[in-house]
């Protein structure tokens, strides 16, 4: 089990001297031991996490920087829209903290926290696998494990965002900055919630 949460530290900080993080509340109870918002100035761990589950010891706002670099495939779209960001943490980051900028302009809210409420709104409880059988395949619903629901979440505030942004006037820190409010507020207008209820309808016709 990956142990929780936010690291206590005798002097708070603020992430990058903007945000807040030492009361973000996490209301699903099953994410908490996943989730972590880290007390630094500084978000780079610089990929020295080789423990079991460490992922789950980064904080979530680098977790989404990274996942900027690489969110996966999208159809044949994954070397198209990554070319410009793979490695660049800096400019990753940036686009980032500028998201986050213009979600606490929209809700006047701390930002941090709405992205947390958006995680747990566009995280599936359960998906789908295949299973093979005498040669046949069909497939079978399965629980969705705590760490797999908060990437799966991530990566599809990235998919939607660069589907928004990519080849468009509108810029990635806005399409994220969306993405994240409207996944915040359950709207189905949001990428990962339609997603996550796809996934979740898919799973509940294989039982």
């Amino acid at each position: 089990m990956a142990e929780q949460k936010i690291e206590q530290s005798p002097i708070s900080f603020k992430v990058f001297d903007l945000y807040d993080v030492s009361n973000i509340e996490i209301k699903d109870a099953a994410l908490k031991p996943y989730v972590t918002f880290t007390q630094r100035l500084l978000l780079k761990t610089h990929g020295r996490n080789l423990e079991r589950f460490a992922i789950s010891k980064v904080n979530v706002i680098e977790r989404l920087a990274n996942r900027l670099a690489v969110p996966g495939h999208i159809g044949k779209k994954h070397k198209i829209i990554t070319s410009w960001s793979s490695g660049k943490y800096n400019r990753n980051m940036k686009t980032v903290l500028d998201a986050l900028k213009l979600v606490e302009k929209r809700t006047g809210k701390n930002p941090v926290q709405v992205l947390m409420t958006a995680i747990e709104n566009g995280s599936p409880r359960d998906e789908i696998t295949v299973i093979e059988h005498a040669g046949a395949r069909y497939p079978q619903a399965v629980d969705c494990s705590p760490l797999r629901r908060i990437n799966l979440a991530i990566r599809w505030f990235v998919q939607g965002a660069y589907g928004k942004s990519f080849g468009k006037k509108k810029k990635m820190a806005e399409s994220l900055a969306d993405e994240i409010v409207k996944a915040s507020e359950g709207s189905m207008e949001s990428f990962s919630v339609s997603k996550k209820t796809e996934a979740e309808r898919q799973a509940d016709g294989a039982r």
